[in-house]
């Protein structure tokens, strides 16, 4: 597996923890462990097992569509054919998504209130179940990393373990990192969280204009045949 593969499932898993819609849920998930301060092992567990159910659910989800793909011979066939050609077109819209030159407003969202209540109130154990269900909670900028991104590299790739658990424990970060400022240094978590939130409109337009720009790059030698490298 090459570097350069593992290190953008990484990244697009810690871009999509930190975009606006998922980061809303890691902070559910945040203000669920930090209602047990003090307990310094059973914040770090609910953390644990938080990163555990969104692994889980990215690693499941990401077997049945690339296995689905690669099993049919001429599915496997025509990726192995036309997936550069399809990757530019998917790369330009994904980019446009993290630039917000593109509309969408649909979201899915399945662990409402009311879930989050009955977890509030319940073990640790509702911290895995949480994972799961904020990581299958899909929004324009989330869907468009992990189907644009993360799955068409997964595919090139033939890697339906290793990728998408680098994307699941990516998305999971911020809440490790904040289960220890609470385990730890609780102070430090409204500082720690400003950071973050300063970060993110930066980190998402930096990345949205590369992946348009490797769109475009791909779209113009794979699709039309025009070499840009001079030699």
């Amino acid at each position: 597996m090459e570097w350069l593969a593992i290190g953008t499932a990484l990244w697009l898993g810690i871009l999509t923890s930190i975009s606006p819609c998922p980061l809303a849920s890691n902070i559910a998930a945040i203000s669920f462990i930090s209602r047990r301060v003090g307990q310094t092992r059973q914040v770090l567990l609910s953390g644990l097992l938080y990163t555990i159910g969104r692994t889980v659910a990215y690693q499941l989800l990401s077997v049945v569509i690339v296995v689905g793909l690669l099993a049919t011979g001429e599915i496997a066939r025509f990726l192995q054919r036309y997936l550069n050609q399809l990757l530019g077109p998917v790369l330009v819209l994904v980019g446009m998504v993290l630039l917000g030159l593109l509309g969408f407003t649909f979201s899915l969202n399945l662990a409402g209130q009311g879930v989050q209540r009955r977890a509030s109130k319940g073990g640790v154990l509702w911290s895995l179940l949480l994972g799961i269900l904020f990581a299958l909670s899909f929004c324009p900028v989330s869907a468009g990393l992990f189907f644009g991104g993360l799955i068409p590299l997964a595919a090139a790739k033939q890697s339906h373990v290793l990728l998408p658990v680098l994307f699941g424990v990516g998305t999971a970060l911020p809440v490790i990192a904040f289960a220890f400022l609470i385990a730890f240094g609780s102070q430090y978590v409204g500082a720690a969280f400003d950071k973050l939130t300063q970060v993110e409109r930066w980190v998402r337009t930096v990345t949205g204009a590369v992946f348009l720009l490797a769109g475009l790059y791909y779209c113009i030698t794979h699709i039309y045949g025009v070499s840009l490298l001079i030699w």
